[in-house]
């Protein structure tokens, strides 16, 4: 019977857990054939979990008198919708880094396509008011998908406000490891999602080929190849003015621009010809900070810091410095603070800072913390505009009942911000919390420079490119 059928025949053999018909019995006779089946074992799994939560979810939350077949449609379409785009992170893994695209083994997303609750539920809460049966209005339909994908990443209702900022004032981000795949995609989401111009640096038929293996369009994006001494001599003779009392020769200039590319988009945000850049998938945080530095400078009274960004059940929680100051001075310490309380206005948080030590408030008496006691003598003296205390112990700052014990504490609430005392305890703890501590992280950010730039993580996931590239823009 799959023989006589006509071309790229479709077969959907739901029986479980054995299928009227296996997918290798189909492709034995007919290789054309668009197979599905309900057996997560085989591609195109039409599982029910695809649907039934996120209809519910849906007409509850407008209080639908019904389910009816528009609802159902609509359904059905944003499935349909969803298996067209590139897909998530968390679904590739499940791939084992075999990534899936539309196709005849990908026609419908997997269930656990963390977009499905965002996009299918709010499809059927739009049609149940679009055919009169809902009885509560959707007021705002992004603002809802939002809330929805809040409801598993405690992160999302901040990258909506970023993302509509951000959308507002669209940015030319300029990403320095552009032959990198998840580079390439993590570009193409930023610019296709309406949030500004993506430059990739590297050799052009790398990327070229990088972008076709991706499935986009080849001329999607802007390559940016620093070819020759001679096509990039305003950003080598920029270099040249700044480090040649520094120990580099001209040449040295000429080496770092054409061959290194941190240093060479580092000179296209110099040159104002792009806003902001994103690296640090293939080099370390340090490596890149360095190559940035060569180019680009801190402004007046500010030093580069990392924040690391912890969203808890709570609330957001800022973490500083995570990467760049190994055994801050007292002055050091007040100065990330009053930085890191600037970043937190910036995600609408109003800063109180805890400068955390082993001790709180002299004991355990602690030869370590004086540091610490001196940097809020220090902020005492500046007149500071937000609440900080220290030195104080970390379960102190993040828990009221133990706070409650120093009725002096200058603190009105729990900490949002904590300045950690040396970059060794900064970097154990929020990595600690990365693996075992049941929150969502992103970061470090890095704060303190004359241009906008974020370092992602060694290896980091399309996501954490993309996610970084919004905050440069931001």
């Amino acid at each position: 019977m799959v023989k006589t059928m006509a071309k790229a025949p479709i077969v959907f053999a739901m029986a479980n857990p054995d299928p009227e018909i296996t997918p290798e019995e189909v492709k034995a006779v007919r290789p054309d054939a668009i197979v599905a089946t309900g057996r997560s074992d085989y591609p195109n799994q039409v599982n029910n979990v695809l649907g039934f939560p996120y209809i519910f979810r849906g007409a509850l939350d407008v209080r639908a008198r019904t389910i009816n077949e528009a609802m159902k449609i609509a359904a059905a379409e944003a499935l349909a919708a969803l298996a067209r785009e590139d897909v998530p992170d968390e679904v590739a893994s499940a791939y084992l880094g075999a990534r899936p695209v539309y196709g005849p083994d990908y026609i419908i997303p997997v269930p656990f396509d963390p977009r499905l609750i965002s996009r299918v539920s709010s499809a059927v809460a739009e049609a149940a008011v679009r055919t009169g049966v809902a009885r509560r209005e959707l007021k705002d339909c992004d603002l809802y998908r939002h809330q929805l994908s809040a409801r598993l990443d405690p992160s999302a209702s901040l990258f909506q406000k970023i993302t509509a900022a951000v959308r507002a004032n669209p940015k030319r981000i300029v990403f320095a490891e552009g032959e990198e795949e998840s580079v390439i995609r993590a570009a193409a989401a930023f610019q296709n999602s309406g949030l500004g111009k993506a430059y990739l640096v590297g050799r052009e038929e790398v990327i070229k080929q990088g972008i076709r293996n991706a499935g986009l369009d080849e001329g999607s994006l802007e390559i940016r190849v620093p070819a020759s001494a001679r096509q990039a001599s305003p950003y080598v003779d920029a270099l040249y003015k700044r480090a040649q009392r520094k120990g580099l020769l001209h040449r040295d200039c000429v080496r770092l621009v054409v061959n290194d590319r941190n240093v060479y988009a580092a000179s296209m945000l110099a040159a104002d010809d792009a806003d902001a850049m994103v690296t640090g998938v293939t080099r370390s945080y340090q490596v890149a900070l360095s190559d940035v530095r060569l180019v680009l400078d801190s402004p007046r009274g500010e030093r580069p810091i990392g924040v690391m960004l912890v969203f808890t059940r709570a609330g957001l929680v800022l973490v500083a410095d995570t990467s760049v100051h190994e055994m801050p001075t007292s002055a050091e310490l007040a100065d990330i603070a009053v930085q890191t309380a600037a970043v937190a206005r910036h995600f609408e948080l109003t800063p109180r800072v805890a400068l955390l030590a082993s001790s709180t408030f002299g004991f355990p008496r602690s030869e370590r913390s004086e540091r610490i006691v001196e940097a809020v003598h220090i902020l005492d003296n500046r007149g500071v505009d937000f609440e900080y205390d220290g030195e104080i112990a970390a379960d102190v700052a993040l828990d009221r009942a133990r706070m409650a014990l120093y009725p002096f504490c200058r603190l009105t609430d729990t900490a949002n911000v904590l300045v950690m005392p040396a970059i060794h305890s900064a970097s154990i703890s929020t990595k600690l919390l990365s693996q075992i501590g049941g929150v969502t992280m992103m970061g470090p950010l890095l704060i303190g420079l004359e241009k906008s730039v974020q370092i992602a993580p060694l290896g980091a996931k399309m996501s954490e490119i993309y996610n970084a590239a919004l905050v440069a823009a931001l």
